[in-house]
């Protein structure tokens, strides 16, 4: 990993633990490479901006990460974008006192993993281009979302073929 990428992530607990109240701002763009995120969704740097401040259990970091991405829609395949947007609240300690807290290991937080995993949460599954989007129908290929098109498109459910030509009503009186 390129040192110069990573090295706003990387901030001195020691240094922040000093001084109840002080605070360290790590903010700016990011390529993925260093973040080790292979993901062909994101379309661009990673906006950071983050705030790491001691407390009493130890150091608070707090901010938001922003992730740009491009896709196709999952029903049309017309092609979207957005930003994922994550709010990041974690807390680092030497001893863990908190089970949801991370270990501080030496005097340096690595943040590039935090970082990581809150950009590949945050990025959408199967978007939609819209939320009525009706598609691209299986029979003709036509989208559905510029014109209707004259496709039958029942679905036929073959589990329930054997009860097919069976009525209740075409039975014989059993009460006589």
């Amino acid at each position: 990993m390129p040192s110069k990428a990573l090295a706003m992530l990387r901030p001195n607990a020691g240094e922040i633990l000093r001084q109840p109240g002080t605070s360290r701002e790590m903010a700016g763009p990011l390529s993925v490479e260093p973040l080790e995120v292979d993901d062909e969704r994101i379309s661009g740097d990673v906006d950071v901006a983050l705030t790491a401040v001691s407390s009493v259990d130890g150091v608070v970091v707090h901010g938001s990460v922003r992730t740009p991405w491009a896709t196709q829609c999952r029903r049309c395949l017309v092609d979207v974008a957005g930003v994922a947007e994550s709010e990041v609240d974690e807390l680092f300690q030497y001893n863990l006192t908190n089970e949801e807290a991370n270990q501080i290991d030496g005097d340096l937080i690595e943040l590039a993993p935090i970082v990581r995993e809150y950009v590949l949460l945050e990025l959408p599954v199967g978007p939609l281009c819209r939320p009525d989007c009706a598609g691209i129908c299986p029979e003709c290929g036509a989208d559905r979302n510029e014109s209707p098109c004259s496709c039958d498109n029942t679905v036929d459910d073959i589990r329930w073929a054997a009860l097919e030509g069976w009525r209740l009503d075409d039975q014989p009186n059993s009460e006589s």
